[in-house]
C-alpha cells in the first residue's frame, strides 16, 4: 500500500472530523445521490472475498487439465467451484 504523506492524512483527518459533527441532513450529496436499486450491481467488481489456503487432493487428470492453459489454474478451479456453488444455490431455492 503506497504511504500517504503526513500534511494530506492531517488534513484528511480534519475533513472526517467535520463530516462526522455534521448532522446527516446538512451534508450534500447531491453529486453522490444515494443508490437504492441494485438489480444491476455486478458481483465481485469491486470486493474481493478472503482467500484461505487449503490442501486439496484433485484426481491428477482433472489437475493436468486445469494447468494445461497456464498460470492461473488455481484462479480458474476456484471459478469453476463458485460457479458450481452458485448453480447449487439457485437450485436450492
Amino acid at each position: 500500500m503506497k504511504k500517504i504523506s503526513e500534511k494530506l492524512a492531517s488534513k484528511l483527518e480534519k475533513e472526517l472530523v467535520a463530516l462526522e459533527a455534521m448532522r446527516d441532513e446538512d451534508i450534500d450529496l447531491s453529486d453522490a445521490p444515494e443508490e437504492t436499486d441494485w438489480s444491476a450491481a455486478e458481483r465481485g467488481k469491486f470486493y474481493r472475498p478472503v482467500k484461505e489456503q487449503v490442501t486439496l487432493r484433485l484426481d491428477a487428470d482433472v489437475l493436468h487439465w486445469f494447468k494445461q492453459s497456464g498460470k492461473g489454474y488455481q484462479t480458474r478451479i476456484n471459478a469453476a467451484l463458485r460457479r458450481f456453488v452458485e448453480a447449487d444455490d439457485r437450485n436450492a431455492r
